[in-house]
């Protein structure tokens, strides 16, 4: 793949992403200010999201597996 194709690709992305949120109006503090918000907001999530949708998911996985005939992991019993 071609470095100028890339380069050329992530400054349309980029571009789009002014023309998304219509930041391009905005003055050049203005905007550092706004780029500063969106990615602590963008990165608050993705931790938000990384530390407790895991722990969401083995929960319902559990509610479901007990509605459904599961037994609960305290009455299995262990065979030799």
């Amino acid at each position: 793949m071609d470095i100028k194709r890339v380069k050329d690709y992530i400054y349309w992305l980029y571009y789009q992403y002014l023309l998304i949120t219509c930041s391009y109006v905005l003055e050049p503090w203005e905007q550092s200010m706004f780029h500063t918000i969106t990615v602590t907001v963008v990165a608050m999530v993705v931790y938000t999201a990384y530390v407790f949708v895991p722990i969401h998911v083995r929960l319902a996985l559990e509610f479901f597996s007990q509605i459904f005939g599961g037994q609960p992991e305290s009455t299995v019993s262990i065979m030799n």
